[in-house]
């Protein structure tokens, strides 16, 4: 599938030249790769966009590296795409005009935790869960799950979130600082390792969600928490989504303090069921998680199950051990590729909308429905408890009616999210796929601002181009 046709106009190729490619294979040997296997494998993503491939990829070790291929392509004005996992729904890493991927994989150091301050550094490239495990042995975790085993790099640009935001926040709550490596190729470090500051423009926020186009962030620092003393998981059944959401609404505005809350559809449930060998009830469920003490997981499971029986929920099975947890919890991060497989060769288009959380059950309600009655094949999960929730879109690539239904159908559900003073995007980002969307959510005046920003800090429009909004 194509990029969005809004962009045509903007997609006009900005090549590697000859002398700048010469100057990076001579700095970096063969760390810059221009063979067709590698250039393609960094220029495609999750999303259902299909771009052309960038003219070369550099496997970048430090900072020190990121800075020099920079520099290059700031002397030559060539589009610089930072690449951590590939894990991305939206097209943020296809070089859309070309230029050079910058794979980030290599710079996979945790460089310095600090146990008694709750932080730590690392490069970008560190993956959540190689994070988690380097912690473990200090008690520590880091909350932020989105599901993939994405890169910190790639969580950061993208303020990613998922199942945990409903206690702990987002990327942008978890991010002390970085180490920025701008445009014109220079090193700059925003925010410490203190909890707070005042200290002039927040710069960290600045980067954090701005997708690599203001620059390439090369090391962050960020937030810890303690291990919870007790952790219960616990699913439950409902006769209805409607059910299951008012559920969690319920849970939310009495103030009990879940840490998981994921809603999954009847769809969503069969294709794990065959995925993973699940056995679940084919009904709408609830898969949630409690922190904390062994009395305060006991009273929040008991509160829990009393609230959920009064909009008919049953069921209730409870997973107290890691392995059964673990189990349960992998299976909910294989939704999105379980439900790949119960059409092959499909595409899927997904949503991202999220919306206050006295809005949830009305804007899900409406969704299904139109859902429903389009009859394209799809799928609903949620992190129901910050009000974020998604449906995949099961296409036929070959097909160009059904991406026209799926995107009519998101199109939708984007300006119901709106009108009910929601988001188009909870933690995907913008992207390619939610450029008109972020006219309509932020108004032409905050999108001219970003543009001024942008043009401020990136005057030559290398950062990752054709992304968020088009110059």
């Amino acid at each position: 599938m194509n990029a969005p046709a809004e962009l045509a106009a903007h997609l006009l190729p900005r090549p590697v030249p000859p002398e700048m490619l010469a100057a990076l294979q001579e700095h970096f040997g063969a760390r810059c790769s221009t063979a067709r296997a590698v250039r393609e494998q960094h220029g495609r993503d999750e999303s259902p966009f299909d771009a052309p491939p960038p003219d070369a990829v550099v496997f970048c070790e430090s900072t020190a590296d990121v800075a020099a291929a920079v520099a290059l392509a700031q002397a030559h004005g060539v589009p610089v795409i930072p690449f951590g996992v590939g894990s991305s729904l939206e097209g943020a890493l296809l070089a859309v005009q070309g230029g050079l991927s910058l794979d980030l994989s290599r710079m996979n150091q945790v460089l310095r935790i600090e146990p008694e301050d709750l932080t730590v550094t690392v490069q970008a490239g560190v993956t959540r869960k190689q994070l988690n495990e380097a912690i473990r042995h200090e008690g520590l975790f880091f909350p932020i799950d989105p599901g993939a085993d994405a890169s910190l790099g790639g969580m950061a640009a993208t303020r990613a979130s998922g199942t945990n935001a409903v206690r702990y926040g987002t990327m942008k709550d978890n991010v002390l600082g970085l180490t920025v490596v701008t445009a014109a190729g220079e090193v700059v470090h925003t925010g410490s390792r203190a909890r707070k500051s005042s200290a002039g423009y927040d710069l960290t926020r600045l980067f954090v969600g701005s997708e690599g186009t203001l620059g390439v962030m090369t090391e962050i620092t960020l937030k810890l928490y303690p291990l919870p003393e007790a952790i219960s998981a616990a699913v439950c059944h409902f006769p209805s989504i409607d059910a299951a959401v008012r559920t969690t609404i319920q849970l939310i505005q009495l103030g009990v303090p879940i840490a998981r809350c994921e809603l999954l559809d009847v769809n969503a449930i069969r294709a794990l069921n065959a995925h993973d060998h699940l056995g679940l009830r084919e009904s709408p469920m609830l898969l949630m998680e409690f922190h904390g003490s062994p009395v305060s997981v006991k009273e929040q499971a008991e509160t829990v199950e009393g609230i959920a029986a009064d909009f008919g929920g049953e069921g209730f099975e409870w997973a107290t051990t890691p392995e059964a947890r673990t189990k349960l919890w992998t299976a909910r991060h294989h939704a999105y590729f379980s439900a790949l497989q119960t059409r092959p060769g499909c595409r899927c288009v997904t949503t991202d909308t999220c919306v206050p959380i006295s809005r949830l059950a009305e804007c899900i309600q409406e969704t299904v429905a139109e859902v429903d009655a389009s009859g394209l094949p799809h799928f609903i999960v949620g992190h129901v408890g910050d009000g974020n929730f998604h449906v995949g879109y099961l296409i036929d690539p070959t097909l160009p009616q059904e991406r026209e239904t799926a995107e009519r159908l998101n199109a939708q559900l984007v300006a119901r999210a709106l009108r009910m003073e929601g988001t188009c995007t909870g933690e995907h980002g913008i992207g390619l796929h939610k450029m008109g969307f972020l006219i309509d959510e932020a108004g032409a005046g905050g999108v001219a601002l970003m543009r001024d920003i942008k043009r401020a800090l990136d005057p030559k429009n290398i950062m990752n181009p054709g992304k968020i909004f088009a110059l």
